[in-house]
């Protein structure tokens, strides 16, 4: 069988982006059980409710849904377990240090499969409060505007 070259996206959790701050990424290997793989491969999981937390120095993911391999036997997997997470100790210290600050938490934002092996982009973030939604989506507005302006301006072949 030949070796899985590239990067392939799984899930994604777009909604993170939205409600977040993001501060920081790291990319983490998963720890799974072999029907895990098998339903990732067919793109069944979900990043909506999932969080991570460090527990005695090590960083777990708590709900994400992996949902049962249809082929599974009674060997299948339990949809919402928690997962360990792979990362280098002076990455752990770190993330340790930064999630005892106040409002600071570990959201994936991405599972991806990464030259055959299952990769999360995990984000250290700061929860948005509303008006800084707002205020996001407003300066995106904007911007769209500004945009769309400068193109019927030059589609006008003129200046203003």
């Amino acid at each position: 069988m030949a070796k899985e070259r590239g990067q392939k996206v799984i899930a994604s959790n777009r909604k993170a982006r939205h409600d977040y701050e993001i501060l920081d990424t790291y990319e983490c290997g998963i720890v799974l059980v072999g029907t895990e793989v098998k339903s990732l491969r067919i793109g069944r999981a979900s990043l909506v409710d999932a969080f991570a937390t460090v527990d005695d120095g090590e960083v777990w993911l708590r709900g994400l849904h992996i949902a049962e391999y249809e082929m599974g036997t009674w060997t299948n997997h339990e949809p919402r377990r928690r997962r360990k997470l792979l990362l280098h100790k002076g990455e752990i210290l770190k993330l340790i240090g930064k999630t005892k600050e106040s409002g600071l938490s570990l959201v994936p934002l991405s599972m991806y499969f990464k030259d055959g092996k299952v990769k999360v982009e995990l984000a250290l973030a700061r929860g948005k409060r509303a008006y800084d939604k707002r205020q996001a989506l407003a300066k995106r507005t904007a911007e769209r505007e500004m945009v769309k302006a400068v193109g019927r301006a030059r589609k006008r072949g003129g200046g203003w």
